[in-house]
């Protein structure tokens, strides 16, 4: 009888728990079940950028569906409500779930601290969902407030709080700082209007950053308009106010949003399980050193539930996302151990890598890189690290296809500029602008394709003729002597002779001999010596070889020109003619009046053929029709 693994939870440990354990045992008998209450993964450290509008939502959600495609593992949609830990099951809303080994990653939910009011009226950034509610919250109060004439009560409606001034908090609070301006243009509101808070017991910002780093974000906030209230004791939340308590001194100030980021502490589920497991730090489940719980050896704790304290080291392991990595790999390793009975269990010892925190979508700090070796990045290194770390991420859960979607969302499509890249990168020019372009250039691979049609290309060997003529223009120049004319030069060795001039020549290694020169136009060649090789003993060894090479290239030209003209698969067809047009330059040479050809290609290479084309019709069918592929789901290889 198969073992039967139950994951609870589909945070960042639950999905690559599940993942690690369905590639190393696809050839054990064994279920492996995930249960969650969404059918998606949740991004939940980008959650910041959809409440604040930087994103789209979609930007933070990965279905579950994509991420296990052609892979041993059942999603189950339910929420888990209790444990019966002697009888091995799980019990939730939909159902009962037996197991051999579980895994808990069921996550966090938001800690309120007993804090009057603060469930009920203070909107938590912890879910795929909160992120929305925050986001439609804010624009709320705006699209309110720009109905009402009376300056002092759109104040109050305008006035928005962030409690906790920790990771998330600094980060939720740079985003909303970074938001405001635009919406104020959006809905007609004074700049001067709105108000933004950050309030937190904490001594400074962010405190597991060194001083400086703390210091640093704190300027940054007060710069883009945020009043930090530190040493600041929220004391209650009311449905348009929060009150705060600084030493002896007690004050309320408006709110038309309180977003409550001062904490977290166990899931519900995980809440129910210190009933009956050895628990510390609000809810957290205190596991050995191969993680699992303590007491129950086939019970493994995962990510944010863990309470560990590593070897060597004064504190638990942190509750973020390389932890939850780091347990995945450790408890996905040891329990293959328990099933194969093969190899040894390894103890956790977690190497941690630093921290790094974004305020709004263009500054970041960190401090980065092994224990007793940290160093602190300036800020656009912060934030491009950032973004390599989350496309690492993204490479694991769902390869090729998640990353594509991440730069798409954080660079090509981004709102309002607000990245380190500013908009440079954000495609907002229609692409009916390119349409005459691209007709353009399939006419000029056509007339060249029938051109070659006319001299013969399909009947008589002309290569050697056409290399050779090349060479001699070349060689001519290099040798301070005549050269033919450009014009003429690749199709005629005995061409008209013209003076030209060597404008820069370089051999690198024998291997690559690049070179301009200009004669009646400038020409440019960059000999490449395998392709020299291969010209020499392959293409040019024999009669029917050239004429099979001939046909070849007058075959590429006529069908990059006809699939530009109508603008079907435009990408192969422009990345073919780049191809062609590097063959051209390791050979005969590109001459300048032909240079635009390649900067074309290039500007067409995606989406040209979607306005005015084909491509606007085959494109879509094609794409549903590969992405139902059982391989190609599997291993990712499409892009939705």
């Amino acid at each position: 009888m198969p073992k039967r693994i139950v994951i609870l939870g589909g945070g960042y440990a639950g999905v690559l728990t599940a993942k690690k354990l369905a590639r190393k045992l696809k050839k054990n008998q064994v279920e492996i079940t995930l249960i969650d209450k969404n059918p998606f993964h949740t991004l939940l450290t980008e959650l910041h950028e959809v409440a604040a509008g930087r994103v789209e939502e979609s930007a933070v959600r990965v279905p579950f569906a994509k991420i296990f495609a052609g892979r041993k593992v059942e999603v189950v949609l339910d929420q888990i409500l209790s444990a019966d830990l002697a009888g091995k099951k799980l019990r939730g809303k939909a159902g009962e779930y037996s197991y051999d080994y579980l895994v808990v990653a069921a996550g966090s939910r938001p800690a309120y601290f007993g804090v009057d009011g603060a469930a009920r009226h203070a909107l938590p950034l912890w879910s795929y969902d909160d992120a929305l509610r925050i986001r439609e919250r804010v624009r709320a109060c705006f699209r309110q407030a720009a109905g009402i004439p009376d300056a002092d009560k759109r104040r109050r409606i305008l006035t928005f709080c962030v409690v906790g001034a920790g990771f998330t908090g600094a980060e939720m609070a740079g985003e909303l700082a970074e938001y405001i301006p635009f919406l104020c243009r959006e809905f007609g509101i004074k700049g001067e209007e709105p108000r933004l808070i950050c309030a937190d017991l904490l001594e400074r910002a962010v405190p597991v950053l060194p001083e400086k780093l703390s210091a640093k974000v704190e300027k940054r906030l007060k710069k883009m308009g945020c009043q930090l209230f530190l040493r600041t004791n929220v004391t209650k939340v009311g449905p348009d106010a929060i009150s705060f308590k600084t030493g002896e001194k007690e004050w309320s100030e408006p709110a038309g949003a309180v977003i409550w980021t001062a904490g977290v502490e166990g899931s519900d589920i995980a809440q129910a399980l210190t009933a009956s497991l050895p628990s510390a730090g609000r809810g957290r489940l205190k596991a050995d050193a191969y993680l699992r719980a303590e007491g129950r050896e086939e019970v493994y704790i995962a990510g944010d539930n863990l309470y560990f304290i590593p070897e060597g080291e004064a504190r638990p392991a942190p509750q973020m996302v390389e932890n939850a990595e780091h347990t995945a790999a450790a408890i996905a390793r040891n329990l293959v151990c328990d099933i194969t009975g093969k190899g040894d269990k390894e103890a956790y010892r977690p190497v941690f890598h630093g921290v790094m925190v974004s305020v709004g979508g263009r500054y970041a700090t960190a401090r980065v890189g092994f224990p007793g070796r940290m160093f602190s990045l300036p800020s656009f290194l912060a934030m491009l690290a950032k973004h390599l770390i989350n496309i690492v991420y993204f490479v694991k859960i769902a390869g090729w296809n998640q990353m594509l979607t991440y730069l798409r969302h954080e660079f090509f499509s981004m709102r309002s500029r607000r990245s380190i890249l500013g908009g440079h990168f954000a495609a907002r020019t229609p692409n009916f602008w390119l349409a005459p372009l691209r007709i353009y250039l399939g006419a000029y691979w056509l007339v060249e394709g029938f051109k070659k049609l006319g001299e013969g290309w399909l009947s008589q060997p002309r290569l050697a003729a056409f290399f050779g003529g090349a060479d001699g223009f070349f060689d001519a120049i290099l040798n301070g002597g005549q050269a033919v004319s450009s014009a003429t030069a690749a199709t005629s060795a005995g061409a008209e002779a013209a003076a030209g001039e060597v404008v820069f020549h370089y051999n690198i290694l024998g291997v690559f001999d690049a070179l301009l020169v200009h004669g009646e136009d400038y020409a440019f060649r960059m000999k490449f010596a395998p392709m020299d090789w291969f010209v020499q003993k392959v293409i040019l060894a024999s009669d029917g070889v050239q004429l099979f090479f001939q046909v070849l290239v007058v075959v590429s030209e006529l069908f990059i020109g006809f699939s530009l003209i109508f603008g079907l698969f435009t990408f192969f067809s422009n990345a073919y003619s780049l191809g062609l047009q590097a063959m051209f330059i390791m050979t005969t040479g590109l001459y300048m009046s032909t240079w635009w050809m390649l900067f074309a290609a290039v500007a067409l290479l995606f989406g040209s053929g979607s306005t005015l084309g084909l491509d606007y019709y085959a494109l879509p069918a094609l794409k549903r029709w590969w992405s139902r592929l059982p391989f190609v789901r599997k291993w990712y290889l499409y892009n939705d």
